[in-house]
């Protein structure tokens, strides 16, 4: 068993489904093929640029509905919660340009003052 994910145009994941292991051969071009769509196997175990279970991370993320595959790094990218955010090339992830001075439970981002407002 295998998750691939299907691209649009833009590289936006549009779907991501279970499908055949790939020893059992290239089943990101069969997929491509049947669908017409670019299709990129996805890791359910990698998140954050680290595998869950030890192995090797793989493409960065696992896939989700609206990530970005972005070809130079052979990665998955979550969209970007906000436009001063910065991408952080080790997690593959978001990074606010300013740490958090607690926690995501104590502070929000203000995209505005580009800060962390007190909740």
């Amino acid at each position: 068993m295998a998750h691939y994910a299907f691209l649009d145009n833009n590289n936006i994941v549009t779907e991501v489904i279970i499908g055949i292991d790939e020893s059992d051969g290239d089943w990101e071009t069969k997929y491509s093929k049947i669908r017409g769509q670019v299709c990129k196997r996805t890791s359910f175990n990698t998140q954050k640029g680290k595998h869950l279970k030890g192995g090797v991370p793989f493409r960065g993320n696992y896939a989700g509905v609206g990530y970005k595959y972005d070809q130079k790094l052979d990665a998955f990218i979550p969209p970007k919660p906000f436009e001063s955010w910065i991408l952080n090339k080790d997690s593959y992830c978001w990074d606010p340009p300013v740490p958090i001075p607690g926690s995501l439970v104590e502070y929000e981002w203000n995209e505005n003052t580009i800060s962390w407002k007190k909740r």
